[in-house]
């Protein structure tokens, strides 16, 4: 995808058309800027939903994680990081916490999160997949499209002209 489109930019030409993610998050991978159709998992505590999609072909997609906000353990680590970038993922944002931040920064994925934390989840294999999310604002439906750059997250339900 080029990288000439601005989230900003993509405001300015379809603000009526997107949702705005309050700022919250912080990137953590190697790639700042990334766009892609939408994925979702909604998991607390648990990371079983999210090793298990980005160990599928990502195809460009964006997996958007609900892990409750919580600050409490990671959902997403260097070794899944590595499986999404091996796999063809464009990039996860998580409500929630990553770990192994070093290692993420050196990743070709874009990663969002609201924190970072040693402490890894527990897998009790829980979780839901391709379920209609919301967090910061915005409600993340799987198969629309999310732009995200250092400025912002925004979401349409289509895939914009992004030139």
């Amino acid at each position: 995808m080029p990288t000439t489109w601005s989230t900003s930019d993509l405001y300015d030409a379809h603000s009526d058309e997107l949702q705005v993610a309050q700022p919250m998050f912080k990137s953590f991978g190697g790639r700042a800027r990334f766009s892609g159709s939408i994925a979702t998992v909604r998991c607390h505590e648990d990371n079983s939903r999210v090793k298990e999609q980005l160990n599928t072909d990502g195809g460009g997609r964006v997996l958007i994680v609900d892990g409750s906000g919580s600050p409490r353990c990671a959902l997403l680590g260097d070794l899944i990081a590595a499986s999404a970038v091996k796999f063809g993922w464009a990039g996860v944002i998580i409500h929630g916490a990553v770990r192994d931040v070093e290692a993420l920064e050196k990743m070709e994925l874009g990663v969002y999160a609201l924190y970072s934390t040693p402490r890894r989840s527990v897998r009790r294999d829980e979780g839901q997949v391709d379920v209609i999310v919301s967090f910061a604002g915005v409600v993340f439906e799987p198969g629309a499209y999310v732009y995200v750059d250092r400025t912002g997250i925004v979401v349409a339900n289509r895939r914009l002209p992004e030139g």
